[in-house]
């Protein structure tokens, strides 16, 4: 590839975008990257249940069409809520699509069998613990996955107080002490990885480092 890769982060809340972007500049500094935020899709996603909407879907994968249009040679998805529309992606688009936590989920999964997970946006649980088993199974790994959802602690980062979303976090993670790996949900939820780990003597897991690096796999070999 004779220029910079294009990759499109596509986010569903602006919360995601900070942490994705340091992964990018520490892991892949030579790619171009460019960031496609509706946080309306957040909104609207809360609002549906456990299941996406057609609609929903089909906005999300037309999202996916524009950032073909605009150059993408990638796009990496951000949002974890989203697991039906994002497989639509990955069917429909002509680049490669990553889901925010495969390769989170495949680390985590060679840890052991207990894994544990702390979210903060509990409308995405049901997806990711459906995508935790896929990707098991696809491994030949018989690991469970036990979830706590933090209350409170997405609403205060969107309100711009991330050392209270870290410590909040933090002090749920002796909940799932005695597992072989903890993983943090959400690329929004890596901020409070230091937190977590000073809670815990477990390994402790995030996704958008490991994103980064799958997505540059993906792209450029």
């Amino acid at each position: 590839m004779s220029r910079s890769p294009r990759i499109v982060l596509f986010h569903a809340t602006p919360v995601a975008m900070e942490p994705i972007k340091a992964s990018m500049a520490r892991l892949w500094p030579e790619a171009e990257a460019v960031n496609l935020l509706d946080d309306g899709l957040t909104i609207d996603r809360a609002r549906e249940g456990d299941e996406l909407s057609e609609i929903l879907i089909e906005r999300f994968v037309d999202l996916g069409r524009y950032a073909c249009r605009a150059g993408a040679d990638g796009i990496l998805v951000t949002c974890s809520a989203f697991g039906p529309a994002i497989d639509r992606m990955i069917e429909t688009l002509p680049v490669p699509v990553l889901k925010p936590n495969e390769a989170m989920f495949r680390a985590a999964i060679r840890q052991g069998k207990r894994i544990g997970m702390l979210a903060t946006f509990a409308p995405s649980v049901p997806t990711m613990e459906a995508e935790f088993a896929e990707f098991a199974a696809q491994a030949g790994a018989d690991s469970k996955l036990d979830t706590i959802v933090v209350p409170d602690a997405i609403d205060i980062l969107r309100k711009g107080d991330a050392e209270t979303h870290n410590r909040l976090v933090g002090d749920m993670a002796p909940g799932l002490a005695d597992r072989d790996a903890i993983m943090l949900a959400h690329f929004s939820t890596s901020r409070a990885a230091e937190k977590v780990r000073a809670a815990v003597s477990v390994p402790v897991f995030t996704a958008p480092d490991a994103a980064v690096t799958r997505m540059r796999e993906l792209v450029a070999g």
